[in-house]
């Protein structure tokens, strides 16, 4: 705990009272979420594409398994991922919380995975600074459980964490778990909802809450002593930090959703919220842990996909089902052709280590930006998305573990991205000879230019009614694809 505390500077959170009392929180909110600091920081957020994010804490240690049982053979319901620990072997508050006298990672671990995210060609990271275990990456003024009084570590890994990211050109941003919280958030606020429920006949499911050993507090001293003060000593340590990525909302009323937003707003407008905040009053969406909506799907905001780089989110050290280099990047390509970003996570272990294979991966994702970078960041959605073979759906973490990627793709898969008058098509398997692209026909607009991404060798190319054809013999292209910027036209 800081000698001197953030909660002096922790403003009080209230509701607007300069309107009148018939202007709703969501017209509050729109005022702010429409300012045009939030409007420029939205406007990074749709260049960046691809971010990674971190799940790590005291669980991380417990590397998927408690008392020589692993997670998925855990007698209790409840996610078989690792971070999900506590909930799923409904271990009491008090031995939960002994794992922290062990957590003693290595101090390189900031500098080795901002390096790591940076090689991967990401913009941004997003960590766990609070997970619903209540544990705190960072040195908090208002709870001793946190990695600088709890732990021999001692340090606060959140600032070394952030100063490391800024030190490579990355944008930070902090994951915090305001609905969830087993160690001091009591029951969640279950019991106040599912008294409500039971009023109206209605089925009040348990979302994750702490109903095997419930801190003593009410719900809403919870969000009062811990909660707000925690993300308010956020911001102030965190001075550059990009954006809040909320978690656990399910049973937060409109009310706390909008004192979260609010706060945030009042103290540094310039950072982004995530949908989750609750109650529609996110900056952008997220289409849901390891799902990617449809190429015929409208969302009304910027939006944004987290998925696992295995089948769990903490570190869990006997699944090694870890995806291709080319799966995840179909799964990052097929999103932003949709005009989404990727928050692609790794969970490091105890030590704050990622495994080799999962760093393997993403470092040669990495290798592919270098070369075809420019047909990612800071496009925007083309008016096709993609031609070829149907959609391969993700639908979540569980239905890729279950159904594991059988994909394979052709030359005849395209996914298209644009920027101004320039539409790239990227294509994940090596070029042929003869290359045909369908939707760059005539009707796609007048072609002035065509360049392969990577390369200075000059594209011999024709524009029929149907397509667009490019003679790429002998061009050099990696084993995972190419990408080609096509320069169209300008329209009148």
């Amino acid at each position: 705990m800081r000698s001197s505390t953030h909660s002096e500077q922790v403003p009080a959170v209230s509701p607007s009272s300069d309107g009148p009392e018939a202007r709703s929180l969501h017209e509050q909110w729109l005022a702010m979420n429409q300012s045009p600091e939030k409007r420029a920081a939205m406007a990074w957020f749709n260049e960046a594409k691809y971010g990674m994010f971190i799940h790590w804490g005291l669980y991380s240690q417990a590397a998927g398994s408690w008392k020589g049982v692993r997670i998925d053979d855990s007698p209790y319901p409840g996610p078989r991922v690792a971070e999900w620990l506590m909930s799923t072997f409904r271990i009491p508050r008090a031995e939960y919380a002994e794992l922290a006298r062990t957590f003693n990672p290595d101090t390189s671990f900031a500098s080795a995975i901002a390096r790591l995210a940076k090689d991967a060609g990401m913009t941004y990271v997003v960590i766990t600074t609070k997970h619903h275990d209540g544990f705190a990456l960072f040195d908090s003024a208002s709870s001793d459980f946190d990695v600088v009084d709890a732990t021999p570590y001692g340090a606060d890994a959140i600032r070394e964490l952030y100063d490391a990211c800024l030190a490579e050109g990355l944008a930070f941003g902090a994951y915090y778990s305001h609905g969830n919280d087993w160690r001091d958030g009591t029951d969640g606020n279950y019991a106040e909802i599912k008294k409500a429920n039971d009023a109206l006949g209605v089925e009040t499911r348990w979302q994750g809450k702490n109903l095997w050993d419930p801190s003593p507090n009410a719900y809403e001293e919870y969000l009062e002593t811990k909660a707000y003060p925690q993300v308010a000593e956020l911001l102030h340590l965190l001075p550059e930090l990009r954006l809040i990525w909320f978690d656990g909302e399910g049973f937060i009323t409109e009310e706390q959703s909008f004192l979260f937003y609010k706060l945030i707003y009042d103290i540094n407008p310039d950072v982004i919220v995530n949908r989750r905040v609750g109650h529609n009053f996110g900056d952008y969406l997220d289409a849901g842990d390891n799902k990617i909506p449809s190429a015929f799907e409208t969302l009304l905001k910027p939006w944004e996909t987290c998925g696992t780089t295995n089948n769990s989110w903490g570190y869990k050290a006997y699944d090694n089902d870890w995806k291709s280099t080319q799966e995840i990047l179909y799964y990052f390509i097929d999103i932003v052709s949709k005009g989404g970003n990727y928050l692609l996570n790794v969970g490091p272990d105890g030590n704050g280590h990622v495994p080799e294979p999962c760093s393997q991966r993403l470092r040669e994702v990495g290798q592919w930006l270098k070369i075809n970078g420019e047909a990612v960041y800071g496009t925007t959605r083309w008016k096709t998305p993609h031609e070829g073979a149907d959609e391969t759906p993700l639908g979540g973490t569980g239905h890729r573990a279950a159904k594991g990627f059988s994909r394979t793709f052709t030359p005849d898969d395209f996914w298209f991205t644009c920027k101004g008058n320039i539409v790239y098509a990227i294509s994940l398997v090596p070029a042929e000879d003869s290359v045909r692209i369908r939707s760059l026909g005539k009707e796609a607009g007048t072609i002035l230019d065509v360049r392969l991404l990577g390369s200075d060798r000059k594209v011999e190319w024709d524009q029929t009614a149907t397509a667009l054809e490019l003679d790429l013999h002998g061009a050099a292209t990696g084993e995972n694809g190419f990408a080609v910027a096509v320069v169209l036209e300008l329209a009148e």
